[in-house]
């Protein structure tokens, strides 16, 4: 069976109408799919947003409660822990500023006192300390690494206990120092090396660094670090008593806090209602 031509035209004429008329209906349907799931999308979005504010507000004034009671606790944890220790600070490489401030707070309800405090410069100036030392076994500064980390760990011992060898080289090894060293209890160790530091520098800071840190264990103070939050506050307070481990919120802590040590000899009772 043929078809004529006038019916292949017609044929073909209505399926461009249907497809201009399915093509009309789709553009007019697709404008309103768009439009209805844009407007659930801002809902959506807008909703969530609000969500996560008020999350946000309630997080802000749990920590800030929490804040408040640490602050009002922290006194009565520490009170009177370290009465009558001196103690120092050493800052290997950069001192932060108002450190010593904040220390001297963290410190005040404990007794203790801070009489020293000393920033180690880094890299160090070899060659003026080998001139400084230059009729000394230490002369060879310059060229032996044993011998950096020797006077490191003459000078960690003297910041502990006192002594010429601080005295001659402190101009050339400390950008900061103050107050009086020697006849210290525990020295608190503050650590921000240069993060610029490579080949000689690099070694030579780092074996300077060795040898304090050895000084002052050697001598017998008590070393700690980490006042970050008031949890480290207390840390610091309870290491310096004695309490060991790595404590604080760094990957190197092993825990929080210490375990609370007896209280100290002698210490009054905490009258009730104290802050």
């Amino acid at each position: 069976m043929g078809y004529s031509s006038r019916y292949h035209a017609a044929s073909l004429a209505a399926v461009f109408l249907a497809l201009a008329i399915g093509i009309l209906i789709g553009v007019g349907f697709g404008d309103n799919v768009l439009s209805n799931t844009k407007k659930n999308l801002e809902a959506s979005l807008t909703g969530d947003l609000e969500a996560a504010r008020s999350h946000s507000d309630q997080l802000a004034g749990q920590l800030n409660r929490s804040d408040e009671f640490a602050q009002r606790v922290y006194p009565v944890l520490v009170r009177g822990e370290l009465r009558g220790q001196r103690i120092g600070v050493v800052a290997l490489g950069g001192l932060p500023n108002d450190l010593s401030t904040d220390i001297e707070n963290a410190l005040q309800p404990s007794g203790g006192r801070l009489v020293a405090v000393a920033a180690v410069r880094e890299p160090p100036d070899i060659g003026g300390l080998a001139g400084e030392l230059s009729q000394t076994r230490l002369s060879d500064l310059a060229t032996n690494g044993d011998s950096v980390e020797a006077l490191g760990k003459g000078v960690g011992r003297q910041i502990v206990l006192g002594g010429t060898l601080l005295d001659r080289v402190r101009s050339r090894l400390l950008s900061r120092a103050s107050g009086r060293f020697g006849g210290l209890d525990s020295v608190i160790v503050v650590r921000q090396q240069p993060t610029d530091l490579n080949g000689q520098d690099k070694t030579a800071t780092g074996r300077l660094e060795s040898g304090i840190l050895d000084g002052i264990a050697v001598a017998g103070a008590q070393q700690v670090g980490d006042l970050d939050f008031v949890s480290g506050q207390v840390a610091m307070v309870f290491a310096l008593r004695g309490a060991e481990g790595n404590f604080g919120t760094k990957d190197t802590a092993d825990r929080l806090l210490p375990e609370v040590l007896t209280p100290s000899p002698g210490l009054p009772p905490v009258p009730a209602g104290t802050p």
